[in-house]
């Protein structure tokens, strides 16, 4: 296979091929994340066929998600080491392979290792490399463009939801995913539109006056000086480690940034709470005499407005007037979710939950394109794919227990009220965690009179002892004259 060349751009396009890469990942969020949530459906004829309780049947859907999401740094890695064409293309073939050999499980175990393990890693090598991909190549519509992009999730779920169902009902549970492992082998379509592009931000040459490169110049040599490699001689194997290494702890600096922490600890009370509904929406209508048509709907509904959601949070957060409040439309986005949750068990019938897909999924949908637009935000276009691959990764364990513990609860109390009422405080606890970060800032910004931006990565250099010999100005927006 000869390799790309990638070529350095000065700027992100905004543009051009860049809506191809949007086009490519909304392809990859319905294939994964919409197909992920659709495996809710089939939750209650895995639970009837293999005759196990309600947390037994709920690894499945735990073991996708968990995997999806604990592999995310590994998609990462394949996609900064190779290329995130590569990544894409070998996720969708091994998620592929996964459901199909799901259509021949003879019990749930079997189920655990081909749906849960093998295609959660083939969804994780797809998921993370793609979402990167949009940041590299959008910066001024950025918001909007992972708008469209994670609308993908949105627009599968209300698309797949009644054809998994109908599926289900012509073919069997077995023929139907047999069926979603061809739709899922597309994702090695996807990966072919992912071109890869170098940005000269990262190289920080459009940043640097004259002299602030000369000091640059100067730091590179110094380090270069104190390196086990030589211009001119064979690489030796500590010159390879070492220069892996440096380039390792430089690739995830931004664990030092303090908003980078609390949004990780935050994320993993989110994560625990935002799983639960979309596990057992479908249950608990069931439940309560929803017939099996229109709680495969309630999915839809949630898959729809989720889209609107996408889009209208991501077009509004990259209005001017908004821009620099992408923070708290994130955790107000958060905290409506958990509301949400909380009010589920007072909804006993089909035009009361309704208005809760409705409501839901609007904040679902808007957190979710906000959440790599944050975290950009944070860490910068340069460490974007790293700190998704780390954000996703949290996620993978509470993506894990949740479905379980709810399960038990449910088998425990024999009604949903305690598995939504924990998902709704845990979301809840999330955005109070992320109001509190951001009022703790304030007041430190208040006491100091000014805003030190040593923790913007983008915006210093960095010498091999961990010091900033000095940084440049923030990218400000230009101010008319």
């Amino acid at each position: 296979m000869a390799q790309t060349n990638k070529v350095p751009v000065a700027a992100p396009p905004d543009g051009g091929w860049g809506w191809m890469i949007v086009a490519g990942c909304f392809i990859v969020t319905i294939c994964t994340r919409a197909v992920t949530r659709c495996i809710s459906i089939f939750f209650v004829e895995f639970q009837m066929h293999f005759a196990q309780d309600y947390s037994k049947t709920a690894w499945i859907h735990s073991l996708v998600d968990c995997t999806t999401m604990l592999c995310a740094p590994l998609g990462s890695f394949i996609g900064n080491r190779l290329s995130c064409r590569f990544a894409v293309i070998l996720g969708g073939f091994m998620a592929s392979t996964g459901l199909i050999l799901s259509s021949f499980a003879t019990s749930l175990e079997n189920l655990y290792l081909s749906l849960g393990v093998l295609t959660g890693i083939g969804f994780a090598l797809c998921y993370t490399p793609a979402i990167a991909m949009v940041g590299k190549y959008f910066c001024k519509r950025k918001s909007l463009a992972y708008g469209v992009a994670m609308s993908g999730s949105g627009i599968g779920t209300f698309i797949l939801a009644p054809v998994v169902q109908h599926l289900i009902e012509l073919y069997s549970w077995r023929g139907a995913l047999l069926l979603l492992g061809g739709f899922v082998a597309n994702l090695c379509v996807c990966g072919a539109l992912m071109r890869p592009i170098t940005l000269k931000e990262e190289q920080l040459s459009g940043m640097l006056s004259v002299n602030e490169e000369n000091t640059y110049n100067k730091q590179q040599n110094n380090l270069n000086s104190k390196s086990a490699c030589k211009p001119g001689q064979p690489i030796r194997t500590d010159c390879l480690n070492s220069c892996v290494f440096f380039q390792s702890l430089q690739e995830y600096s931004f664990f030092l940034m303090p908003d980078f922490m609390v949004l990780a600890v935050s994320i993993l009370f989110l994560a625990y709470g935002c799983s639960v509904p979309f596990v057992y929406l479908v249950p608990y209508a069931l439940n309560v005499g929803v017939s099996h048509q229109n709680s495969a709907f309630l999915m839809s509904i949630l898959g729809v407005i989720g889209i609107v959601g996408n889009i209208t949070f991501g077009w509004l957060t990259d209005r001017r007037c908004l821009k620099k409040y992408r923070y708290f439309c994130f955790l107000v986005a958060v905290g409506m979710d958990g509301l949400c949750c909380l009010l589920i068990p007072t909804l006993q019938s089909f035009p009361l939950l309704v208005p809760f897909s409705v409501l839901y999924g609007y904040f679902d949908g808007a957190y979710v394109a906000l959440l790599p637009v944050v975290t950009s935000d944070i860490v910068g276009s340069q460490y974007l794919s790293s700190a998704l691959g780390v954000v996703f990764f949290l996620h993978a364990i509470p993506y894990l227990i949740s479905p379980p513990i709810a399960g038990w609860l449910v088998d425990r109390t024999g009604t949903y009220t305690a598995a939504f009422m924990l998902s709704g405080f845990s979301m809840i606890f999330s955005s109070v965690l992320l109001v509190c970060a951001a009022l703790i800032k304030k007041c430190f910004r208040t006491r100091s009179g000014s805003y030190s931006t040593n923790s913007d990565p983008k915006l210093q250099i960095w010498t091999n002892t961990g010091e900033t010999d000095y940084c440049v100005t923030a990218d400000q927006e230009p101010k008319p004259v």
